[in-house]
């Protein structure tokens, strides 16, 4: 495992990669770009990054649907001229930002946090990222074969994944929410992302080796049939299936805008201006889409098929990119940039990033990487959704309905992502954050980040009083109103710890959303030791399990918007 983290890092820094110390020994240049040349040239056009992704239609829309402003565009009402231009090669765009070409850098925080590490060492490049523009909630996604049902179950496999691409951290969240280290794992990385042919993940994936890959969703859906199991026919993989998608951890990979510090500190207002027009095309955007019948729609969504896909025709396509991306608007810039108890946060996501990175050999330490010093609430003027209030994730009804099927059928596991217990003495019916302050923690971190799953709480009793009981003869009528009443002390147990867990939240500033958890009372059905033999047994029987699962399949689970 070592001799491939040490073939990672070769590799990543001969995609371009730098750390300062290879740019020193370049003579201060980063792929051969002067870094120390001096500030960014205003030549009074502002050249602007998109990358092939749902949310740089907002960019396209306030632009006007063209890649010099328009007149009558927002970005034209905002006193700005942009040129867009679209650069999925990150260190294109990186040498781009160094140059002075553009002050802008447009990726994902994980590849900010990138570009951060290889031009920590030159102040005037320093990273302010200005604009969250969304999450991936859909557009990624982890596909495996056959064996691998839970996060846990990667040990020891195999997976394929792109060096320097978007899913680093997807996939470094996801084994150390499992309780895994990168050493349980065998990485294969490649250096592209998209296809069925050359050095890209899904090309990997049809090797036997390959037990897993991290793709982006067109991908995903071609190797296991449109998204259910794949036949092995067309480019699917026989038994192949989506573990998950971002549609389930759809709080893990941010899509912001970040500027260089000699630009911002330079022309702050046109940097406001940037944002409060992205932040005003994103609501007119939003409007666009509930009527894809309108001229209006159609000219837009032709003009960013065009120039995110190079094809005016591949408007399902685009369409399809849009809704995979959660736009983060006004209010969810707020919470990004502002809201100190937000757990996905600014500060903690690049916390968590450059962990990650550090422990993939990626980076060296910690690098500042600033956000806009503005109120936020400034920009609030001329949007007509910034008082929307937020509104459950899930349709109560339907998730209890799926969830009485499931445990009718014993396949109440399917789907189980992550799963961990707490345990409880004989008598007990408080579950205070006192005693499990550990364990809320966690299971609130894990509503946080995967915002698209449902939570099960589910209550365990011990089955020694029913067994002796049995086996001193009482009559089935009996026997069932033990078990009934293990049931329903179960299920108390359950929405006890619920409503601690939710109460402790609340008490440190958070707001879960309690749709997304449902309880459940097994009694005595599912003993750890159906037969304890001693002390430890028996109270290991004694539990109340979280579960956290993808539900992906289930569509009428989720609140329609």
């Amino acid at each position: 495992m070592k001799a491939r983290i040490i073939t990672i890092i070769i590799s990543i820094i001969l995609l371009g990669i730098f750390t300062c110390e290879e740019a020193d020994q370049q003579g201060n240049t980063i792929q051969g770009v002067d870094v120390t040349a001096g500030g960014y040239s205003d030549t009074g056009i502002i050249k602007v990054p998109l990358i092939t992704w749902g949310a740089d239609l907002i960019a396209v829309y306030a632009n006007g649907g063209t890649i010099k402003t328009s007149e009558g565009s927002l970005f034209q009402k905002y006193g700005l001229n942009i040129e867009l231009y679209r650069e999925d090669d990150f260190q294109k765009q990186i040498n781009n930002y160094v140059s002075g070409e553009s002050p802008y850098l447009r990726g994902t925080m994980g590849m900010i946090n990138m570009a951060a590490e290889s031009t920590k060492q030159y102040p005037n490049l320093q990273l302010v990222v200005v604009f969250q523009h969304s999450w991936s909630a859909g557009g990624d996604a982890l596909v495996v074969k056959p064996g691998i049902k839970a996060v846990k179950d990667l040990k020891g496999k195999t997976i394929a994944i792109q060096s320097n691409g978007p899913h680093l951290a997807y996939f470094m969240k996801l084994i150390t929410d499992a309780g895994l280290s990168i050493q349980d794992v065998d990485v294969i990385w490649t250096n592209d992302l998209v296809g069925p042919e050359g050095d890209t993940p899904m090309a990997k994936f049809y090797n036997d080796s390959i037990d897993a890959a991290f793709v982006i969703i067109p991908d995903a859906l071609a190797l296991t049939s449109s998204g259910t199991v794949g036949t092995g026919a067309e480019d699917s993989v026989k038994g192949a299936v989506i573990l998950l998608s971002t549609k389930t951890a759809n709080r893990i990979i941010s899509d912001v805008y970040a500027v260089r510090k000699d630009y911002y500190e330079e022309n702050t207002q046109a940097v406001k201006n940037f944002v409060h027009a992205l932040l005003a095309a994103e609501e007119e955007v939003r409007d666009l889409f509930k009527n894809t019948k309108s001229e209006k729609f159609k000219r837009f969504i032709t003009a960013g098929s065009q120039i995110l896909l190079d094809s005016p025709d591949a408007l399902a396509d685009m369409e399809g990119m849009y809704y995979d991306a959660e736009l983060a608007g006004f209010k969810g810039n707020i919470k990004f940039f502002a809201d100190q108890n937000y757990l996905r946060r600014f500060e903690r996501l690049t916390g968590e990033i450059q962990t990650f990175f550090n422990t993939l050999g990626l980076m060296k330490g910690k690098v500042e990487i600033l956000k806009a010093n503005w109120d936020y609430n400034e920009l609030r003027s001329g949007l007509k959704y910034a008082d929307d209030v937020e509104v459950p994730k899930f349709e109560k009804d339907e998730v209890a309905t799926v969830l009485t099927k499931r445990q009718q059928k014993d396949t109440l596991e399917a789907g189980e992502l992550f799963s961990f217990e707490i345990f409880f003495k004989p008598n007990q019916n408080e579950f205070s954050a006192d005693l499990y302050r550990e364990q809320f923690d966690k299971v609130i971190d894990f509503a946080a980040t995967y915002g698209g799953a449902i939570i099960t709480i589910e209550g365990h009793s011990d089955p020694m009083g029913y067994l002796r009981k049995k086996k001193e003869g009482e009559p089935e009528v009996v026997l069932k109103k033990i078990e009934q009443a293990a049931k329903n002390l179960s299920l108390s147990r359950a929405n006890n710890v619920r409503d601690q867990l939710i109460s402790y939240a609340q008490q440190n500033g958070i707001t879960l959303d309690q749709s997304q958890f449902a309880t459940i009372g097994h009694g005595i059905e599912k003993p750890l030791y159906p037969i304890p033999q001693n002390d430890q047994e028996w109270l290991s029987n004694m539990r109340v399990e979280f579960k956290i699962i993808q539900i992906e399949a289930e569509e009428n689970v989720f609140k329609k918007l």
